[in-house]
């Protein structure tokens, strides 16, 4: 697997991939992803809207799509199934992450697909190039092969509190996991799935640079919780958790298990069983 590619590696390679930009910033941060997009982006990106080319019907926030919406979003930016995709984002990581294991979820190539280290912000600050050009892309016919061992449902969440099979690892803050403070989104309780521990996801990342932390200090912050080789990432909506997934593929060279409601369905205070 190859899920990072550093900026230097990515301004040689630059025209031999595809790059798409993954930001999504919470709706209380004041930003647009995609106004900001359009004034700066990386040369031959594309604009991926998480939030647009989620599951449509459900009340959950993007929640994975099904295979046939994202087989046609992704024929729409041109890309093949035979392209070497690098993702990055100008939020904190954890958006191109969530985008990463999108595509392997739906079956693209693991040594084809990879995340920027560092993303915008690590760009920007080596003062590499960026315009506010579009690039259009010829439509393409990309295939589509789910995997659908990687995303566990809340039925797979209630039977291993029973069995104990896989080890459940949230990615939000200390704070939210031990129910100290309230979730920013209405309806939920505060607290975490029985049984589950718990590393932040900003734990992995370097704050200077938003690159990931190195092997060994990984794992260092993950062998803290004697994991089990099957472990399932959750967090409040499915997208850090991508985070920790991408921390433990760097690891262990596994493909992440990921609890796509996560604590957005599991939390709800209406219907505790669901």
């Amino acid at each position: 697997m190859k899920p990072l590619v550093e900026t230097d590696w990515l301004l040689k390679n630059i025209k031999n991939v595809k790059i798409i930009d993954a930001s999504w910033h919470l709706p209380n941060s004041g930003r647009i992803a995609e106004e900001e997009f359009k004034k700066n982006h990386i040369e031959g990106s594309i604009f991926f809207d998480i939030e647009k080319h989620s599951k449509k019907n459900t009340t959950l926030p993007h929640m994975m799509p099904d295979a046939k919406n994202w087989q046609k979003v992704i024929s729409s930016f041109g890309i093949n199934n035979e392209d070497h995709i690098i993702i990055y984002d100008n939020s904190s990581v954890y958006s191109s992450c969530r985008l990463w294991f999108s595509f392997i979820y739906f079956g693209h190539n693991t040594n084809l697909v990879s995340v920027l280290n560092g993303g915008f912000k690590k760009w920007l600050k080596e003062s590499k190039k960026v315009t506010s050009l579009k690039t259009n892309y010829k439509k393409s016919d990309y295939r589509v092969n789910e995997n659908k061992n990687l995303i566990f449902n809340r039925e797979n969440v209630d039977q291993n509190i029973i069995s104990k099979k896989y080890k459940l690892v949230d990615a939000r803050s200390k704070e939210r996991f031990q129910g100290k403070i309230p979730e920013p989104r209405p309806g939920l309780k505060s607290g975490s799935i029985p049984g589950s521990e718990n590393i932040p996801y900003n734990f992995c990342i370097n704050s200077d640079d938003n690159t990931f932390k190195s092997v060994e200090d990984l794992k260092t912050i993950f062998g803290k919780l004697n994991l089990k080789e099957n472990t399932v990432f959750t967090c409040g909506s499915g997208i850090t958790a991508c985070v920790l997934g991408l921390a433990n593929s760097l690891i262990n060279d596994t493909n992440p298990i990921i609890y796509d409601e996560s604590w957005s369905g599991y939390g709800l205070k209406h219907d505790n069983k669901k």
